[in-house]
């Protein structure tokens, strides 16, 4: 399952409405001019002046397909980007960064530069480097698709030291680097653990890595990083075989991934006792996590938690049912909304037959998956027109009485 994907850094030039047809010929031959200004040892105001008008062409769809074409403008931005001038490593690196938001360009800027990566990555981890968000941008766009990634991960194996253990390191230290947030490195560890062998890495006992991003959950100064680490850790809950370390007191995971669906309900002794501790007696004020695509990969993570009977036991035992509940009762979103529901039907359903207990391996026949996508498709269309009809009951109830 695909995890959280980074965004594009766009220009905002748009073209020139009625700009007559130009043959794409000429287009090429004209970025090809380009080449010279932004080779190495060309004067640096005519390097500043050509980057910012690839940066511009890198704006648009046209303007990014007119430059895949254009292998050596390619290579020379990806060594631009790298490159001692900060002003023009900055405009080389937000342009990889639009061009890497393309999947269909991935392979023919790897194909440019296959140490693009490497090279990324370099600057990415570099505390002293201004410009590392752009370059984590560019690794968290390009680690989309499989292959990058897949690419990514041997350059991550391939590094110096460890390369995710340094990732991990960066994106887990406060002020890590002084000129950059790096907030991107949240997305990219996402999609770094689709690859078996990062979660392989992340769940390594020996290393407590997982038990560093577990904080993150709650990190309040960026969506980009806290759902990143949110998909990570959605995507390590595939692995069923670390179901019992996960849940267990060596991690003890499921109350990060409940306290951000929490709200300030004010619940019965009886009930506050089921709940963890870190969970009981929340304030007041406790808000919920704002961003939709978060609390449902959150309430994924938990329902993949579930796919075994001794993981749906501890998850029962440790109250998630009350927390879900109350999620439901409040969730403005439909989709996730139904999977809230989904999922507290797991907690409180009879147990499967012998021979199902692991929902994760259970196969399921065709005929029965499309019925059951039916279904879906039926009960969020039922959802949305009772959220309709209740919308428009309260806006007629919202209007003044007649005379």
């Amino acid at each position: 399952m695909a995890a959280g994907q980074a965004g594009t850094q766009e220009s905002g030039i748009t073209a020139r409405p009625g700009a007559p047809a130009v043959p794409e010929d000429t287009l090429d031959a004209k970025a090809a001019e380009l080449l010279p200004f932004l080779s190495q040892g060309a004067r640096a105001d005519l390097q500043a002046a050509a980057a910012q008008h690839v940066l511009a062409l890198t704006g648009s769809g046209p303007g990014r397909a007119l430059l895949a074409r254009q292998e050596g403008l390619l290579l020379a931005l990806a060594e631009l980007a790298a490159a001692a001038a900060p002003t023009l490593a900055r405009d080389a690196a937000r342009a990889l960064v639009n061009l890497a938001a393309d999947p269909s360009l991935h392979e023919r800027l790897l194909a440019a530069d296959p140490g693009l990566p490497a090279r990324l990555l370099g600057r990415a981890l570099d505390p002293q480097w201004p410009w590392a968000d752009e370059a984590a941008a560019v690794l968290a766009n390009l680690s989309r698709e499989p292959a990058p990634c897949a690419a990514l991960m041997e350059t991550l194996t391939a590094a110096p030291g460890s390369g995710l253990e340094r990732l991990v390191c960066a994106l887990c230290t406060p002020g890590y680097n002084a000129c950059a947030p790096l907030h991107y490195l949240g997305p990219l560890l996402s999609n770094l653990s689709q690859q078996p062998a990062a979660r392989a890495f992340l769940m390594d006992p020996d290393r407590c890595v997982v038990q560093r991003l577990l904080p993150l959950t709650q990190y309040s100064d960026s969506s980009l990083r806290r759902g990143g680490v949110v998909g990570t850790l959605r995507n390590c809950c595939f692995e069923h075989r670390h179901h019992e370390w996960l849940l267990g007191p060596d991690v003890d995971i499921l109350p990060f991934l409940l306290l951000p669906l929490a709200g300030p309900e004010d619940f019965s002794e009886e009930e506050m006792d089921r709940l963890p501790v870190d969970l009981q007696y929340l304030p007041p004020d406790k808000q919920r996590e704002p961003d939709a695509d978060i609390r449902k990969m959150l309430i994924e993570a938990i329902m993949l938690l579930t796919a075994t009977a001794p993981g749906r036991q501890q998850v029962r035992d440790q109250g998630a049912y009350l927390i879900l509940r109350e999620l439901h009762t409040w969730e403005p979103e439909p989709d996730v909304q139904m999977a809230c529901e989904k999922l507290i039907q797991v907690l409180i359903g009879d147990e499967p037959e012998p021979g199902m207990e692991n929902l994760l391996e259970v196969q399921v026949p065709e005929d029965v998956e499309q019925q059951l996508q039916q279904l879906d498709r039926q009960e969020q269309e039922q959802l949305e027109q009772q959220q309709q009809e209740l919308a428009e009951e309260e806006s007629r109830g919202a209007e003044p009485a007649p005379t």
